[in-house]
């Protein structure tokens, strides 16, 4: 599977300042749990230029593979998120994406459903047919395998590509 290539993090600014006209905040690490995640934020309000702040929002992040974020996502969202982005890489990312934020859909589609790596969706629907029948040598040339795994794409099958030569296939649900 892809790997997590580089931090996932988020950046939470001070809306007093920012509602003042003044950036502050700090990128903080999201794979840290809430705790020490709020702790930091804490952290950055009570250095805020505007006395007194207490609210925040998360005006950025990074790392998260296609995943969006709203500026008030909990923490919790947000390192769950982030640790099953952190073990899984792209495609974590795009997986949750594909179920439109829902983690608990893509945590199912891995645990339940991961056929597995292939180079194409050709290359799965010959490999699950010939383990699961004796082709023929005859036969064999006239399998059209390309048709059959994009005919399974569209109604039995999830699709996700994470590059070149690199898609992985889950059972639809």
């Amino acid at each position: 599977m892809g790997e997590q290539k580089g931090e996932i993090r988020i950046y939470v600014a001070c809306l007093a300042a920012y509602n003042s006209g003044i950036l502050h905040g700090r990128w903080i690490d999201a794979t840290q749990d809430v705790a020490d995640i709020q702790g930091e934020v804490r952290a950055m309000l009570a250095a805020s230029p505007i006395a007194g702040a207490e609210e925040w929002a998360i005006h950025d992040y990074e790392g998260f593979e296609g995943v969006r974020l709203s500026e008030y996502d909990g923490f919790e969202r947000v390192t769950e998120l982030a640790a099953f982005i952190a073990e899984h890489g792209r495609l974590g990312g795009k997986l949750v994406e594909y179920f439109g934020g829902d983690l608990n859909d893509a945590r199912r589609a891995m645990e339940d459903s991961y056929y597995g790596e292939y180079s194409s969706i050709a290359d799965f629907a010959q490999e699950s047919t010939e383990n699961a029948h004796d082709i023929p040598e005859a036969l064999a040339p006239y399998i059209d395998y390309e048709a059959m795994g994009r005919d399974w794409a569209i109604s039995d099958l999830i699709v996700i590509e994470t590059g070149f030569e690199e898609v992985h296939i889950f059972a639809s649900f």
